[in-house]
């Protein structure tokens, strides 16, 4: 075992310690917060809207994402950590969810969909459908979802409005522009 006399001590180094600890405290904080700002703002959501469930879509990667929080009325509605259908979500409709594309889809089974897109929502046991884009200064940060599933679902306006208030609630925290 090696002693170390006090006068061999380099301050440098515990300070690079200390700002490497704060910041590893400081981004643990704002996902905290994120979290927290994501998870009542999909909750009020499901309840506002009277819904199934309520879920952010989360791009990880580009147009590769997944469902990263939801808030489902049960457990059998649960597709947290379900990634989208490869095929159906590509370039295309990622511009247009960038540039502010609001989709409501008040019944999957009448409504002139692509047939991926269509096997795809029932695989997640979705009958109707409301999207709205979370855009940040970067790019599409994610998707807001709200789905029925037990029955089809027609969005009235101020649904839409409810869902785009959240989408922007989001998009403009600093928790969330920050991570």
């Amino acid at each position: 075992m090696q002693i170390h006399s006090y006068s061999e001590y380099d301050p440098s180094a515990q300070s690079n310690y200390q700002m490497g600890l704060q910041r590893v405290l400081d981004r643990l904080s704002i996902t905290m917060r994120r979290n927290t700002l994501v998870r009542q703002t999909i909750d009020h959501l499901r309840e506002s809207l009277q819904v199934d469930r309520v879920v952010l879509y989360y791009f990880y990667g580009e147009w590769e994402g997944q469902v990263t929080f939801e808030s489902v009325i049960s457990s059998e509605y649960s597709i947290f950590g379900s990634t989208g259908a490869d095929n159906c979500f590509n370039q295309e409709y990622a511009s247009l969810y960038l540039a502010g594309r609001v989709r409501a889809i008040a019944d999957i089974e009448s409504e002139p969909i692509h047939d991926c897109h269509r096997e795809f929502l029932r695989s997640l046991q979705v009958r109707a459908n409301l999207v709205v884009p979370v855009v940040i200064p970067r790019g599409l940060w994610g998707l807001l979802i709200a789905h029925q599933c037990q029955a089809p679902h027609f969005w009235s306006p101020s649904d839409i409005e409810q869902m785009q208030t959240g989408a922007k609630t989001m998009a403009t925290a600093p928790c969330i522009l920050d991570s």
